[in-house]
């Protein structure tokens, strides 16, 4: 059986001053709330709590999002991209958000990597600073593969031998060994996200956000890569966030799942996902509880259409 826990939907509030990317936003003339303010606070319909169970503390968070509200547009004619989205994501968590096209889920991966910043609420990271994954590779095209994944280190003055070694050692480990001076073009898609996974690792992060990374490739490299992702998850105790239209990419990867409303997006429900590892997207077992997801988004999705 699955495991669902309804989350209330927070109301609409205004938005405030924005501060600089990467530093903790809040509500105009509130106090910055601390880790075990956010860990602690219930929602209105009583926050879940993580995997960790009732006992777990704040030390255990990657990610405290508490009243994340974000607006676009000129004032009076604004439209509310996220409404008061409040979310905690646990250390070693592999957390999957799925929700209708134009929901949030980019603009709230955005907020938490710090592209984009908040119009309300606060987003606090207790793991480092994340790094991201696009749903395109972004590769420097006149770059090679190993040159592409070795510029976080020289970003973060990595000294050239122990560079060669990581960017060797990272090709290997997703199983690129020979293909580290080939050039974007001569990449296959998956292979270029295969390089796009590495460089996003050799920021030494350990907190990866993915925004739909596999959505372009054929079903099979698909496939091939969430074995891949699963097994360096596993082999790096890395906290990801994923963000997928796929309901069932999201069963097959993820240990929790998050629905947001359509916009403005809210925390409509969470999934604990309780299938053993390793799973295939094809089994009966994700199958049922894509099923439930899926029933979720629909009624979500129609009732937004009714509206």
């Amino acid at each position: 059986m699955i495991g669902t826990r309804r989350v209330g939907s927070p109301t609409d509030a205004p938005e405030a001053g924005i501060l600089p990317p990467m530093q903790t936003a809040t509500q105009a003339g509130e106090p910055a709330a601390t880790s075990s303010d956010v860990a602690g606070a219930a929602s209105p319909a009583g926050r879940a709590v993580g995997p960790g169970g009732a006992g777990t503390t704040a030390r255990d968070l990657a990610i405290e999002i508490a009243g994340v509200s974000k607006r676009y547009g000129p004032t009076g004619n604004s439209v509310f991209a996220l409404d008061g989205i409040t979310l905690d994501v646990y250390r070693g968590e592999f957390l999957c958000m799925v929700g209708a096209s134009g929901c949030g889920k980019t603009t709230l991966l955005n907020i938490v990597a710090g592209l984009d910043r908040p119009g309300t609420g606060t987003v606090k990271l207790d793991a480092g600073r994340p790094a991201v994954m696009f749903q395109e590779a972004a590769l420097f095209p006149w770059l090679t593969a190993a040159e592409n994944i070795e510029l976080p280190l020289r970003f973060g003055h990595v000294p050239a031998s122990e560079r060669r070694d990581e960017v060797d050692a990272l090709l290997e480990l997703v199983h690129l060994e020979g293909f580290g001076q080939k050039r974007p073009h001569e990449l296959s898609g998956g292979m270029r996200q295969r390089v796009a996974l590495a460089r996003a690792l050799a920021q030494r992060a350990e907190i990866v956000l993915m925004d739909e990374p596999f959505g372009s490739l054929d079903a099979m490299t698909r496939d091939l890569l969430h074995d891949e992702l699963e097994r360096l998850w596993e082999e790096r105790g890395l906290t990801i966030v994923f963000v997928t239209h796929d309901v069932r990419e999201a069963v097959r990867l993820g240990d929790r799942i998050v629905l947001l409303t359509s916009r403005p997006g809210r925390v409509a429900d969470e999934f604990d996902v309780p299938l053993e590892r390793p799973r295939h997207i094809g089994t009966s077992e994700v199958g049922e509880v894509a099923g439930t997801v899926l029933d979720r988004l629909r009624q979500e999705v129609r009732r937004h259409a009714g509206e």
